[in-house]
């Protein structure tokens, strides 16, 4: 494909909840436009955009996919992202890319969870847009039934430019009432005529001359109508409806003619925010001939040319054979060849105007986020901002074979996904794999089986618990050992004493009259801090008490070092046990949202799993936002339960906060569910 100028582009990202038919829509306008020569299915697996094997397999999207498509001497990006919750961050990442949105709407039902999150984040970036009503031909399609929910959860700005003809298997086609020589079927007048004068009134609102005109009675030229209502769509003002069904490729050319003809190109977006060398902010219109910034915005292994590195060009002219900078690495890299992308192929091309999306493969240092540009013209544009994972798995190789690739191919999926998390946790030593939810991290291993041939089992994380002592306790402990020549001795006096939650360990000594000689007091010390390593309890490391050492003997000869390390390995063991040990488990803040409606129920179950109640803060919008301390033992599938709850509408965020004691009457319990756990660990 051809080099296109920056008015000439249209980078457009599809948005909607899982399975509305964003792909099919994808797959129709590529039909229509030549690039494909038939019609690719989800249920068999030949769909474009949809190119990945557990794509494939779960028939729904997982990715991002970005489609090259020429229209009318123009050329479109077609940005298709997933509608899952799962894959939020991929979605994040395509949006950040685009100029424009295609929210795809069902007509069987119309706006649903997904549609108002996605249309949510379109607002962030103030996206022009329009409404895709697809499945008209399907059961239950109700064009009037899906615009009230489109009215009722976005407005009356949103208004039909297209009246379907039937519905479910009568569908077969769709008035375009822009058009005054439009057929109008027998019947269907009143209709029409209604929904022109809806969308009159519509654009006219949208421009302050139009509107004194229309007030005033003057009819709106053809014209002024077209003019006005793409002023509309792009101010936002106006939300244009269309209607059609992809498999029956109606209105699919209508969908390539309104993304031309409506949405606007690169030079016509909003600028991008930027910090040049010197920190200052900058603000980065589209223009090829501006200083180069291209943002990475997706990384991912290809089995053919390795690692390919999906980017836009905000700035400037990218081209190929040619020597960048990395600005957020401070590192030089070197362009080899520069491709447009359809899906999983990819074409050379020489160069790519600003405006433009494309990749480029084997760059050395560059992950996504990073910004491309020239080392005399250093820019850094502003990175996406992806949620933290809510959801966690502790993730192990399953055979020696695996052990050495696991952090390596975890590491790399991880660098693909930016919304994913890898961790290690320093008191349980487990690898933490985070993500948006169960089918985000289990796509994840599944992605690593396939491209790095490591088979990663997944357990639920160990929680990292800790002991300390709840009471004060002196404890005595001698040690004596003879095998012949020098033998062992080390005889020591510890106190205890319980410090205030997050304190530490201290260590103190006040040995008098030289009963412990002092070259021996730090061995003490060590063998106290080695002990406390691993608890009495459950083997949890003990945290918040003060150890002193106040008495002790030695011997002239078998005393040593090594002696009164032991002594004070053991007589921490054993004071432990007399100073009423007790768990501390890790106490989480969480702020969870969901909709008022659900409140109640949300509440009754945070309170099931120990939660304190901070406060509950209405937001505005139909969502109550409640604030809790609550322990990570109980949050570990919450992003499984919050989302049954809410019927997927409930988002939550957490943290670490504090270690608290575990209530007494659970303490018992949970010690032995970790025994359980540590046993089919052993046998895993």
């Amino acid at each position: 494909m051809a080099t296109s100028r920056t008015e000439r582009l249209r980078n457009v990202v599809l948005l909607a909840h899982s399975g509305a038919g964003k792909t099919m829509l994808a797959e129709a306008m590529l039909a229509e436009a030549g690039v494909t020569t038939r019609l690719g299915s989800i249920e068999d697996g030949t769909t474009v955009s949809d190119y990945e094997p557990e794509e494939q397999r779960r028939q729904s999207s997982i990715q991002t996919s970005i489609l090259s498509c020429p229209w009318r001497d123009h050329k479109i990006n077609i940005i298709d992202t997933p509608g899952y919750a799962d894959f939020r961050g991929e979605a994040i990442s395509g949006t950040w890319v685009a100029d424009s949105a295609i929210v795809v709407v069902a007509g069987q039902t119309g706006v649903e969870v997904g549609t108002k999150q996605m249309w949510g984040l379109a607002d962030d970036h103030r996206m022009a847009r329009f409404i895709f009503i697809s499945k008209m031909d399907r059961e239950n399609a109700d064009f009037q039934r899906a615009m009230s929910s489109i009215n009722e959860a976005f407005g009356r700005k949103c208004v039909p430019i297209q009246i379907p003809i039937g519905a479910e298997a009568a569908f077969e086609g769709a008035i375009d009432i822009m058009d005054p020589d439009a057929d109008v079927p027998a019947g269907m007048e009143d209709e029409v005529e209604e929904a022109r004068e809806r969308l009159t009134e519509a654009i006219a609102e949208s421009d302050d001359d139009l509107a004194t005109k229309y007030l005033e009675g003057e009819p709106l030229t053809q014209e002024e109508l077209t003019r006005g209502l793409r002023a509309g769509v792009i101010s936002g003002k106006t939300v244009p409806v269309l209607v059609g069904s992809s498999p029956a490729q109606i209105s699919s050319r209508v969908v390539l003619d309104a993304v031309i003809d409506l949405l606007p190109s690169p030079a016509e977006a909003s600028p991008a925010a930027a910090t040049d060398g010197d920190g200052n902010l900058l603000s980065l219109t589209s223009d090829s001939t501006g200083p180069l910034a291209a943002l990475v915005f997706k990384t991912s292994a290809d089995t053919f040319v390795g690692k390919l590195s999906y980017f836009k060009v905000f700035s400037g002219v990218f081209k190929a054979d040619s020597q960048t900078w990395n600005a957020s690495r401070g590192e030089a890299e070197r362009i080899g060849q520069v491709f447009t992308l359809l899906g999983k192929s990819q074409d050379s091309v020489s160069e790519l105007a600003s405006g433009d999306i494309g990749a480029v493969a084997k760059l050395s240092v560059t992950t996504s986020s990073d910004t491309l540009c020239l080392r005399e013209r250093p820019l850094t544009l502003t990175r996406p901002v992806y949620p933290n994972p809510v959801f966690e798995m502790a993730v192990f190789p399953k055979s020696k074979a695996d052990v050495d690739k696991l952090s390596s191919a975890v590491a790399r999926i991880s660098e693909e996904d930016p919304s994913l998390a890898v961790t290690r946790q320093p008191d349980t030593l487990e690898m933490i794999l985070g993500g948006l939810g169960d089918t985000h991290v289990e796509v994840a291993v599944e992605k690593a089986q396939r491209k790095f041939g490591v088979e990663i089992l997944l357990r639920t994380p160990k929680v990292p618990y800790k002991e300390t002592i709840s009471a004060g306790s002196r404890v005595e402990y001698r040690h004596k050992k003879q095998s012949g020549g020098h033998g062992q001795f080390a005889h020591v006096f510890l106190e205890l004493e319980p410090l205030e939650r997050g304190a530490g360990f201290t260590f103190d000594e006040r040995v008098v009259g030289g009963n412990v000689p002092r070259e021996y007091i730090p061995s003490v010390q060590k063998g106290v801090e080695k002990a406390k390593v691993d608890g009495t309890l459950a083997g949890f490391p003990i945290v918040d008490f003060k150890a002193t050492l106040y008495d002790g003997s030695s011997h002239p000869v078998d005393s040593s070092g090594v002696s009164f390390e032991i002594a004070g390995s053991h007589a921490l063991s054993k004071g432990i046990q007399a100073a009423s040990p007790i768990l501390l488990e890790p106490i989480m803040k969480a702020a969870i949202t969901a909709p008022d409606s659900d409140t109640g129920d949300v509440m009754g179950d945070l309170n099931s799993k120990r939660a304190r109640i901070l406060g509950m803060n209405p937001n505005g919008d139909g969502t109550t936002t409640v604030d809790v301390e609550v322990p990570q033992a109980e949050m570990l599938r919450y992003a499984t339960d919050l989302r049954s709850q809410t019927q997927g509408q409930g988002s939550f965020t957490i943290e670490f906060d504090h270690y608290d004691a575990v209530p007494g009457h659970l303490m018992q319990r949970v010690i032995e569910s970790l025994e359980e756990l540590e046993g089919e660990g052993s046998h895993a």
